[in-house]
């Protein structure tokens, strides 16, 4: 053990008793340091939970009717349509989780190709899984809701939603809801964005207690998600 300390040190194995002293009191000082950084990462890990930045909820009006599209996309895969009231409604809103929104909406983003319903399916909307490679909005978007079911969060607080965007058009975003509000994972940008952040006119999404849709902020509901 005594050859360890000195080694680490980089120092011979041998000499005087005042010299092996000083060096082992020098390893005890570069412990004791080592211990408060560690202990001071240990805080820095703590803070983000504090410092993750309310977003608002997002205020919902009266049932809604969803797109044609969503029906169809329902027909095909109805699981992905039920809603399980046992589970949470929203989600907390840990580092971890945090951490986990921002993979899966990057790495859909950076993997999928952009192409509207038209050029890919031959027809104006469309909802379905990016399987082979390409997709739409709300493609993307429910391909990020599915990697987050699989890692474990309620696909109850996961809520597919229709809005207005920046240039005017339909365009689908998924809602995360959390007990620190509304973020918004999206295929235009990688930043996970509150509601009002994002520029968006929210129209309506997913209802959490049934297959019934509900408006938001009284708007008006868009023919299709058409944007890519």
């Amino acid at each position: 053990m005594r050859h360890a300390i000195l080694h680490s040190l980089g120092g011979p194995a041998t000499g005087g008793a005042d010299t092996l002293r000083k060096r082992l009191c020098r390893a005890a000082r570069l412990s004791l340091v080592g211990a408060i950084l560690l202990l001071g990462g240990a805080g820095i890990e703590a803070r983000p939970v504090a410092a993750l930045p309310d977003a608002p909820a997002i205020g919902e009006g009266a049932n809604a009717r969803p797109v044609a599209a969503w029906n169809d996309f329902c027909a095909r895969y109805p699981r992905e349509c039920a809603v399980d009231a046992r589970e949470a409604a929203r989600i907390t809103l840990t580092p971890a989780i945090r951490a986990t929104l921002d993979s899966v909406n990057r790495r859909v983003n950076e993997r999928i190709r952009p192409i509207t319903d038209m050029a890919h399916w031959g027809v104006v909307d469309r909802w379905d899984f990016p399987d082979d490679g390409a997709g739409d909005c709300e493609d993307f978007q429910l391909l990020k809701r599915r990697m987050l079911v699989e890692r474990g969060l309620p696909r109850r607080a996961l809520r597919m939603t229709v809005v207005i965007d920046d240039i005017g058009e339909g365009h689908a975003v998924l809602m995360v809801r959390t007990d620190r509000g509304d973020l918004i994972l999206d295929n235009k940008t990688n930043a996970i964005l509150s509601g009002p952040r994002t520029g968006y006119t929210f129209i309506k999404r997913e209802g959490q207690d049934g297959l019934a849709w509900v408006t938001l902020n009284g708007g008006a509901s868009p023919v299709a998600t058409a944007n890519r």
